[in-house]
């Protein structure tokens, strides 16, 4: 059921509210903390006032502070998840950019900075540092491994999810997902920000698909490639200005000109309301506007109603500032925000944190809870984050270039990806300024006089701080490799930063250097429940390992002997899979799942409706057939990116396997052609501070002539990594075995192991419904009676187990 609310009364008066006091809020931090947040930071004394005031908050009820013991119910679980932030950017882990090896920037690369992270670097000192932590290539892999404990092979989400993947390749509902291994624990789970292991378009539970996953409460985006859109460059004002504002706000005439402005008209509330704005303290009103959720009529006064154009523009996306936010309730209800809406036209850093300190803060106080926060910061396309996240100077942030305009020189767009990666950088201290606000605003912290942050002893709430995968390559930090970072399966792209802080951490200040996969994390929850051996209460194969005792034993032997990671690709209607991306003339991708986010990401779009105007139409397949294009043109063919990609290491040494739909470079004068080949590396690697040996191309120590490494220790350590690596690949076998012709999907859908009579049933209900789903066995994009007739087939055999 899909309700549409412009705002559920009880929400937006009080988060108005709490937006009107928050700057006044800031200077109470460092009083005692009882009652909720707001937007800057609250104390007990404001929040309190506001309950008064308003009569529609829920009061002071914080379950970090009751009267009962708090080691009688399990920790509560705060899970901090960020996007594309790599091991690269933190300077608590040694790495940052700017270490003592690295060279000092200098006058042509005066941006190149390390993030500041005071917040995370002081959770991490009064916690635990995984200094040895992998993850998925891709957001939607790592989000399905935590939350399922299971490597891709096994849950199918392969690669990050686009619009036209099918339900086949999203996250089920059969998994026992975390929430649902909680909920068997008396937990209550929530989850807010960004979602990605499911897309409406062919997910049969529609906008509802995170309820459908076991979650009780979840306010969040649902973006139609699940990530964050496009930015308007026409800053709400409509077609007749698209292209001029590539940051999505009309700039200072100083900056622009011809189309910026000091003063302006401010409509906020879908256009019901307006103020006149100048600039000031460096920000230009349409940075101001914008950023409280406004659009501004550059030069122009108010007028009512407001003009048409602004109008419509309160219906334009626009990446981290206007976005599509959905909220499922305790009903498991769909209800869509209005892009009116405030909550909706709120910077993506803190629409999730006010969110989740709502929620809670409403806890009953003998109830354990879950609240994963899932950042979309610092994911493309990057933007200025508001000001009152910063302590950056306001004007030289507000004249940073958010993307290229259209025709710009060759020089105006590489001085766009030195600014990218300070805009980069900037999301990540915003989310550092948030997280500070969330744990001050839940009672798992206190604020010094200084407004340093203090972990709070008795909250009973562990904390875990976690990037889904590698940073996206041109925000890549020295000495990692841009080149082999996000989406790829090198140590740049699934080497992510890991703390845990809280309850149940013995002897805090401390690293752990031993190997740890995201998947472990979902082992960690259910052990932190009270589950006792998580194994066991799963009923399929996991891939996770005991992350308990580093947290309780210091000095533990390592749990891992091997660690491993996988991407691939998600299948659309007919088989197909996304199509080619070009960057900086030099590789070609089929990462990118739609034009928009191929653009968003500085590349060349090769697909339906390409940007090259001598491409047909409907844009090429593959990437093998844009070098044949190039070729056939006598230009420079492409380095082709790997399909599908595996790695297994030890304490040492890496495997890579990487999977090409075409040969990875065509030898000197040979047509390029389309014929699939697999590419062996082999590498030495560590977690040194400062300059960590990592897997580049150079490194690899396979000897090209004979397949192997030269040296007669490394020959069996390279054999025995293969041969892990197989077993891995190999512990999933399709069902029926060796299917024949047409099945493509296994036709045990609820992967209980056996194919029955439920099989059936739910195709049936999945076929009344129509489209996609788990039991689309030909994955046709239909789920039919060709795929009722593929399973009854087989009624009654059992499955190969995992």
């Amino acid at each position: 059921m899909t309700n549409t609310s412009t705002a559920p009364q009880r929400g937006v008066l009080a988060s108005l509210i709490r937006r009107l006091f928050g700057h006044l809020a800031f200077l109470y931090q460092g009083m005692p903390q009882k009652c909720g947040i707001n937007h800057i930071g609250v104390s007990s004394v404001l929040p309190c006032l506001l309950i008064a005031l308003t009569g529609l908050l829920t009061g002071c009820n914080s379950s970090n502070n009751n009267d009962e013991d708090p080691k009688t119910i399990p920790p509560n679980i705060l899970f901090i998840v960020m996007d594309d932030v790599g091991i690269d950017q933190m300077t608590v882990f040694g790495y940052g950019g700017l270490g003592p090896f690295n060279q000092i920037p200098t006058p042509s690369q005066p941006l190149d900075r390390s993030p500041q992270l005071p917040n995370i670097d002081t959770i991490a000192q009064q916690g635990v540092l995984f200094r040895n932590a992998w993850s998925m290539p891709a957001c939607s892999t790592s989000r399905a491994v935590f939350f399922t404990g299971r490597f891709p092979l096994r849950t199918q989400v392969l690669g990050a999810l686009g619009q036209y993947d099918l339900a086949n390749y999203q996250l089920s509902p059969y998994e026992l997902t975390m929430p649902k291994l909680l909920k068997e624990r008396g937990y209550q789970n929530a989850l807010f920000g960004k979602f990605h292991v499911g897309l409406q378009q062919n997910n049969p539970a529609g906008n509802a698909m995170v309820s459908a996953l076991g979650w009780d409460y979840y306010s969040g985006w649902e973006d139609e490639t699940g990530d964050p859109s496009s930015i308007d460059t026409s800053a709400g004002l409509g077609e007749e200005y698209e292209g001029r504002y590539m940051c999505g706000f009309v700039p200072s005439a100083a900056q622009d000109a011809f189309y910026g402005a000091d003063t302006g008209a401010c409509y906020t509330g879908g256009g019901e309301q307006c103020s006149q704005m100048s600039a000031e303290g460096g920000i230009p009103p349409g940075r101001a506007c914008r950023d409280s959720g406004g659009i501004l009529d550059p030069n122009q006064s108010c007028s009512m109603p407001a003009p048409e154009n602004i109008q419509k523009g309160f219906s334009i996306l626009s990446a981290h500032y206007v976005s599509p936010l959905w909220i499922n309730d305790e009903e498991g209800q769909a209800i869509e925000v209005s892009l009116t809406d405030l909550r909706a036209r709120t910077f993506r850093g803190i629409v999730p944190v006010d969110g989740a300190i709502d929620w809670i803060t409403s806890r009953p106080k003998d109830t354990p809870w879950s609240a994963t926060i899932s950042f979309a910061t610092a994911h493309t396309p990057v933007m200025q984050p508001p000001q009152s996240l910063l302590s950056e100077d306001a004007e030289v942030v507000s004249r940073l270039l958010c993307a290229a305009p259209e025709g710009a020189s060759p020089e105006l767009e590489n001085q766009v990806l030195v600014e990218q990666r300070e805009l980069t950088t900037l999301m990540i201290e915003a989310l550092d300024s948030e997280l500070s606000r969330l744990l001050v605003s839940i009672g798992a912290a206190t604020l010094n006089d200084d407004k340093s942050l203090v972990l709070s002893p008795d909250s009973n709430t562990l904390i875990v701080i976690l990037g889904d995968n590698g940073t996206l390559g041109y925000s890549v930090k020295l000495p990692f490799d841009p080149f082999g970072a996000k989406g790829t399966a090198y140590q740049t792209g699934v080497w992510v930063p890991l703390i845990v802080a809280g309850s149940m951490v013995s002897e805090p200040n401390r690293e752990v250097g031993d190997m740890v996969n995201i998947a472990d994390l979902y082992e960690l929850f259910g052990e932190v429940a009270g589950i006792e051996n998580v194994h066991e209460v799963v009923p399929r194969a996991l891939d996770s390992v005991s992350m308990l005792p580093y947290l309780t034993t210091p000095g533990v032997e390592s749990q891992r002997k091997y660690n491993f990671t996988q991407v691939g690709n998600n299948h659309q209607a007919g088989g197909t899979i996304n199509q080619p991306c070009t960057f900086n003339q030099t590789s070609c991708s089929q990462i990118p799942v739609s034009k928009s986010v191929c653009h968003d990401n500085n590349g060349v779009w090769w697909g339906v409706e390409p940007d090259q105007p001598d491409v047909p139409v409907g844009g090429y397949a593959k990437c093998c057939e844009v070098n044949q294009y190039l070729y056939d043109r006598e230009e420079p063919m492409l380095k082709m990116d790997p399909l599908s990609a595996e790695a297994i290491r030890n304490d040492n040494y890496k495997v890579v396997q990487n999977h090409f739909f075409g040969d990875e470079q065509p030898p000197a004068g040979d047509y390029p052609n389309c014929a699939s080949s697999i590419s062996t590396e082999f590498y030495r690697i560590d977690e040194r501070k400062y300059n960590p040996q990592i897997d580049r191309p150079a490194d690899n120590l396979i000897n090209p002539d004979t397949g192997i490494p030269d040296d007669s220790a490394e020959q069996a350590i390279f054999v025995d990594l293969v041969h892990q690596l197989n077993l891995i690949t190999d512990s999933v076998q399709p069902c029926p075995p060796g299917p024949p012709e047409g099945y493509l999907a296994s036709v045990d859908g609820n992967q209980d192991g056996v194919v029955n009579d439920e099989d059936l049933d739910n195709l049936s209900r999945f076929a009344e419904a129509g489209g996609s789903s788990w039991y689309d066995i030909d994955e046709s994009g239909t789920t039919n009676l060709t795929d009722y007739g593929l399973v009854n087939d087989y009624l009654g055999i059992e499955c190969p187990r995992e």
